[in-house]
């Protein structure tokens, strides 16, 4: 648990997966403009799971039946109803580790990369027309370097 997100860290795989700590370190990064104008607490459920879960998942909500490295489902509030949740993250282990060996980046850069992507999807970015994808892929690789890690778009 973050100082203002309660993180609900859900493992359904087998497959290798980041700490606890590195989990909340990275969340942390990703929401911490986002944190300074929200002073309630905020819920947040990562869940990493296989191909086979997350390739169901992707099929039902975006028509595309294969695996895919994550998936954001944000929170979305009914007109008058304060619900502090931002929403869920689905992570697939074991399509983000081939992706990272693929790649030749470690997993703990990829794992952030990835996770940071997906917090930003909770928050309403997205990468659908250029400018906006510029704007997320900026932000990914500035919050990355925080970290210490390479430009993944390079």
């Amino acid at each position: 648990m973050t100082a203002n997100v309660l993180i609900d860290i859900q493992r359904a795989t087998h497959a290798s997966t980041p700490s606890d700590e590195q989990i909340t370190c990275w969340t942390d990064l990703a929401l911490s403009e986002y944190l300074q104008n929200h002073h309630e607490g905020q819920e947040l459920t990562i869940r990493f799971v296989d191909e086979a879960e997350i390739q169901l998942l992707n099929a039902t909500y975006r028509q595309k039946d294969k695996p895919t490295n994550v998936l954001s489902f944000p929170y979305e509030q009914a007109p008058g109803l304060h619900v502090p949740l931002l929403g869920d993250l689905v992570l697939c282990a074991p399509v983000i580790l081939d992706e990272a060996q693929n790649q030749g980046k470690t997993s703990d850069a990829h794992w952030a990369h990835i996770l940071i992507h997906g917090i930003l999807h909770l928050l309403g970015y997205d990468h659908i027309k250029t400018g906006d994808a510029e704007k997320m892929e900026q932000f990914e690789v500035n919050l990355l370097a925080k970290l210490g890690y390479a430009n993944p778009y390079l």
